[in-house]
Order: structure tokens, then sequence, then C-alpha cells
């Protein structure tokens, strides 16, 4: 079986979507989802019908952001995440979003094709908090292989 790195990352918004705050994040979105989309090694991203998954709220917290991809490997979503124009939204994003205090982003394998679910992330992140990385989930800083290629 072939295995496909799947990620989950939630963001706090410092204000609601549509606030002068949040404006030049809006601004850049339909930007980024297109450079994702275009990106060697991208599968697959959570969107609502809009286009994007700033409308889908799964967190108690309504300002609490969700982001869900499923890339070929690690080094094809780590290459998007700061070897592209994406790094610029790293660069800005106290600006839009508070710290959190808790595990705001997990990766982790799942089989060719399938594509996770929100509640899956979410169990993803809390395994994260609770044990810290493994082969189960893990993070870019402490990434684990494949299971086809252990």
């Amino acid at each position: 079986m072939k295995y496909q790195l799947a990620q989950i990352n939630i963001a706090r918004a410092v204000a609601e979507m549509d606030s002068e705050e949040m404006s030049g994040f809006v601004a850049r979105l339909d930007e980024i989802n297109d450079l994702a989309d275009q990106a060697p090694g991208f599968v697959w991203r959570l969107q609502s019908e809009t286009g994007d998954a700033t409308a889908i709220r799964v967190f108690d917290d309504p300002l609490i952001l969700v982001n869900m991809s499923v890339w070929q490997d690690v080094g094809s979503l780590k290459d998007f995440v700061y070897k592209s124009m994406h790094v610029e939204l790293i660069r800005d994003r106290d600006a839009w979003f508070s710290k959190m205090t808790s595990a705001h982003q997990a990766l982790w394998w799942v089989p060719e094709g399938h594509q996770p679910t929100i509640e899956e992330g979410k169990a993803k992140l809390e395994l994260l908090s609770q044990q810290g990385p493994s082969a189960q989930v893990f993070t870019f800083a402490k990434a684990f292989p494949a299971p086809d290629k252990q």
C-alpha cells in the first residue's frame, strides 16, 4: 500500500473574517489556495463551495480556522509552506492570528487516495498534544517515514 501525507493546522483569528483586521489575510486567500493547488506534490485540500475553508467551523471558538490538505510527501508540503509565497503569510501571521498554546499543526500518513475528515484531524491534534510526535502523528521538526518506507 502507498501512503500520502495529511496535515491539519488551526489558527485563532484576531477578529471575524469580514473585519478590517483580517482584510490583508482574506485578500490573499485565493492567491495562496491557487498556489497550493498547483504546487508539486499537492493532492487535496479541505474547502467549502467558496473555494477555501475559512467558513468551516469545527471548534467551540468561532475564531479558530481549520486548514487540512494531503500531499505526496513531507518534502512537497515543506517546500510549499516555506519555499513559496506562502511564507509571506507566515511572516505576517502575528497581525492576523493569536498565539496558540496547544498543538496547532499535525502531520500523519494516510493510504493513497484517502481524504481525511475534520474529526480525524482534530483527533490527530489531540493525540499530538497528549503524547507528542510518533509514527501515528508528528511535526515537521520530528517527522516519521511513511509505513511503506519503514
